[in-house]
């Protein structure tokens, strides 16, 4: 392949319909070596076209788990974001692959070195491995995804220890968190968690990111306990939508038209597995302990797509990804200082006054891109107008394509032209804003030819210029959703 442009959707756009390569096939090895053919629970026919994601999809095979897709808390000394909720601690030997299922692991260790700091979590601010004053040695484990998807089904099969520990089915991202599941086996205090329950949550970390951060969600009650018995739990993250399933049974439908911009789920997300004492539901006994929450499997399907652009960079909702390089051990999702994993959009002060991310004005997700206007005593202080991407977020190969974006208009005096490129090396596209239809999002197309790939550091940008502005009174407009696609699939391999 010569082409990333950004890991973390090169599995869709390299599954496009008409030349599937194996990697994307939805398909796995089992233990005897036979291909078995895996559906998901919710559409055992594939009828919505999924493909199986396998470098997030696990079976849990084998006797120990495969770091090329786990980051494990606490492997060779290094915690990503946290040790764990106090009084528990997060311990890498607690993550056990055996008997075709991965088993994370709650004990009671009294010989085990705890970290001597604490956790702050809203209002508290708890010691590990002690409780009230009190040794409390109770260590635990979480596994993440080294990789990040947008949008998809996600399903585990699964049964949770019988303890007073959380087992969780969970995934962050950007500014936002799904629980898609968060059971007790056996709660000590009465709460929203039960032994029956499954709490399904989804939160809102966008600064300021001041508990609660609870957006939407919903307790299910069950027929069962959910440490007696394994079942299937998925979750279905659309563009605009969340489904939550139970053994393949629709439980809870949310869509951002009831949610408005409390719909966060705009970005990529890793998938935790993991445990935790919830203090407020009781801490777990000497005697209930150890205690395994099991998962025989955890797979990820998606839809092909042929965008070769990040969908939500270009659609002005977070950071691109550099996935090549490791997560920051400390960046936590309300970040938005960018890394050497994450970067954003780039608008310099003169264009500040100008150009700005509107969050709630958008044709898809919650953010444009706004070009604020001015008014009769205004003129354009600056010679351009300009949003660039971070270097390196576009690689794009030569060949035939398509650029589309769409366009909202308001009423007033039009800037005509905005210019869209490629700076290494240099293609422009003008797009002309004269003659649409004002008061609603308009869908622009544009034909091009790039001659040459993408430079290592090429970066995408959009332009004002004056000469295009009208001297007073210019109208706001927004830009969202750009795409590129090829225009002869065959040329991108």
């Amino acid at each position: 392949m010569n082409f990333s442009f950004k890991k973390y959707i090169v599995l869709l756009v390299f599954c496009l319909a008409g030349f599937l390569i194996s990697s994307c096939e939805s398909t796995i090895k089992t233990s005897s070596e036979k291909t078995e053919i895996i559906t998901p629970f919710s559409d055992p026919e594939n009828l919505e076209g999924w493909v199986l994601n396998q470098e997030l999809s696990d079976e849990f095979e084998g006797t120990t788990l495969d770091t090329n897709k786990w980051f494990v808390e606490g492997q060779n000394g290094d915690y990503y974001i946290w040790k764990g909720r106090p009084p528990s601690q997060f311990a890498p030997h607690n993550a056990i692959v055996e008997d075709g299922k991965l088993k994370i692991r709650s004990q009671w260790e009294p010989n085990y070195n705890f970290v001597k700091e604490n956790y702050a979590d809203g209002s508290n601010n708890d010691a590990y491995g002690i409780f009230e004053g009190k040794p409390l040695p109770v260590t635990t484990a979480a596994v993440i995804t080294k990789k990040r998807f947008l949008y998809g089904y996600m399903e585990v099969k699964s049964k949770v220890g019988n303890s007073n520990m959380t087992g969780a089915f969970w995934a962050i991202g950007y500014e936002q968190e799904l629980d898609i599941y968060e059971q007790m086996g056996n709660p000590k205090i009465e709460g929203s968690i039960k032994a029956n329950t499954v709490r399904t949550a989804v939160h809102d970390w966008s600064p300021p990111a001041v508990r609660p951060t609870k957006a939407f969600g919903n307790d299910e009650t069950v027929p069962y306990r959910t440490a007696d018995e394994f079942h299937v739990y998925g979750a279905e993250w659309g563009e605009d939508y969340l489904k939550i399933y139970r053994d393949g049974e629709l439980t809870y439908h949310v869509n951002q038209d009831e949610l408005g911009t409390d719909w966060v789920l705009n970005n990529p997300m890793e998938i935790w597995l993991d445990s935790e004492v919830f203090k407020w539901l009781g801490v777990p006994h000497e005697e209930e302990l150890p205690a395994d929450f099991e998962i025989e499997y955890m797979r990820v399907w998606q839809k092909p797509n042929d965008n070769l652009l990040p969908k939500q960079f270009y659609g002005f909702e977070g950071p691109v990804l550099f996935e090549e390089n490791p997560r920051p051990l400390k960046m936590v999702p309300e970040s938005s200082v960018p890394n050497v994993y994450q970067k954003f959009w780039m608008i310099d002060t003169a264009s500040a006054q100008y150009f700005v991310l509107n969050e709630g004005v958008y044709a898809t997700g919650v953010n444009s891109l706004e070009f604020k206007g001015f008014g009769k005593n205004e003129k354009l202080e600056t010679e351009k107008v300009v949003a660039l991407s971070p270097e390196g977020a576009v690689d794009i190969p030569a060949g035939e394509y398509t650029l589309s974006l769409k366009v909202l208009k308001k009423q007033g005096r039009d800037v005509k032209k905005i210019y869209l490129s490629f700076e290494n090396p240099k293609l422009e596209i003008p797009i002309d804003l004269r003659d649409l239809e004002r008061d609603k999002w308009i869908s622009i197309e544009h034909k091009f030819s790039k001659s040459s790939p993408s430079s290592a550091n090429d970066q995408f940008k959009i332009e004002v210029r004056k000469e295009d502005v009208p001297e007073v009174k210019a109208a706001q407009f927004y830009i969202d959703d750009i795409v590129i696609r090829g225009s002869d699939r065959g040329d991108i391999q």
